[in-house]
């Protein structure tokens, strides 16, 4: 007689963030993260998420990135100037403005969210490509800093 009403949850209440950069913050650089990151403020430079496929990009709409972003699941209602790769879920919300191609596997568009670029769906075998490619330029990364 009586049921308890199930409701859809959406992703964005599931997220966890471990790395804040606020409104007022413009950061010029490279960023690499695992966990959950919510960027409020503008930066310049690529993102990547290191050793953790359940990693979260959280781009409000305040927020902004220039540069190539690769992070397996992200929630984007700002504007990013660069490439995508999302190996996991992409979410583009309705404010979402996005300059550049989104390499996905899963995604969800919101009415009003704009991609100027290419929508490029990637196999799971193509993910596996994009990993090894990412922790060999890593690796390479490390080695001339080492070297240095």
């Amino acid at each position: 007689m009586f049921t308890k009403s199930k409701k859809k949850r959406s992703h964005k209440s599931h997220v966890h963030i471990d790395t804040l950069i606020g409104q007022h913050t413009h950061l010029k650089g490279d960023i690499e993260f695992s966990g959950g990151i919510r960027i409020d403020g503008k930066i310049t430079g690529t993102i990547n998420a290191i050793n953790d496929i359940d990693s979260v990009l959280t781009l409000s709409e305040l927020g902004a990135i220039e540069g190539e972003v690769r992070v397996p699941n992200m929630i984007i209602n700002g504007q990013i100037n660069g490439d995508i790769y999302a190996m996991g879920h992409i979410e583009l919300a309705d404010k979402a403005k996005i300059t550049g191609n989104v390499f996905y596997r899963l995604i969800e568009m919101a009415v009003g969210a704009e991609v100027n670029g290419q929508l490029i769906r990637m196999s799971a075998e193509e993910n596996g490509q994009q990993q090894l490619q990412q922790e060999a330029t890593q690796a390479g990364q490390i080695e001339q800093k080492s070297n240095s």
